[in-house]
């Protein structure tokens, strides 16, 4: 495959607000060849008793990745562009460290596989240019992928940030969250 193609000028956003449940992100990435039919990407309910939003769940890309950090049988790699890739089959062993180690609660050990999987940004389509499967469905515009001059010009009252705070740990990420203009972090209580 030929990985040249990859633009580091585009990025991922996600804009929660936006999300409207439907769930077109989800069956769009179990579509994906290289998922097992699995879906990587979840659609959650906010407080489900009180309100119907939803918010969706992806894997954030951590420039240092807690989930390869705690990986026994270092299964899980982040490349040059990036990417946190889903656990290497020969060499995961199902503990889920990661699972129980990520921030944003984003890996999941498939008991069909005894696998770790999780999103990869759609990697065999971004590395040739392509956008991510879930980017090209969303309805809402919740899932963006595309340059940040892209992103300012159509949610000009908002800015994308990629540094959460947990406590006194922060988590800076390759995807980033739509918030009022002007924010710089995520504070997560």
């Amino acid at each position: 495959m030929n990985y040249t193609s990859f633009n580091k000028n585009e990025e991922f956003f996600v804009d929660m607000q936006r999300c409207i449940g439907c769930k077109a992100c989800e069956m769009a990435c179990a579509e994906c060849e290289t998922n097992g039919q699995e879906t990587m990407i979840h659609v959650n309910y906010v407080d489900r008793a009180a309100t119907v939003q939803t918010t969706v769940q992806v894997c954030m890309h951590c420039d240092d990745p807690v989930c390869a950090n705690v990986c026994p049988a270092d299964a899980i790699s982040k490349d040059e562009f990036g990417i946190v890739h889903t656990a290497n089959t020969e060499r995961c062993i199902g503990c889920s460290n990661c699972v129980m180690a990520c921030p944003f609660g984003v890996p999941k050990k498939e008991e069909n596989y005894d696998l770790m999987m999780k999103c990869t940004m759609c990697y065999d389509r971004t590395s040739v240019g392509k956008k991510p499967m879930c980017a090209t469905v969303c309805p809402s515009g919740a899932l963006f992928y595309g340059t940040k001059d892209e992103i300012q010009e159509m949610r000009p009252n908002s800015t994308p940030v990629n540094s959460f705070v947990f406590g006194k740990e922060v988590v800076n990420t390759k995807v980033n969250i739509m918030m009022p203009k002007g924010s710089t972090e995520l504070i997560i209580y």
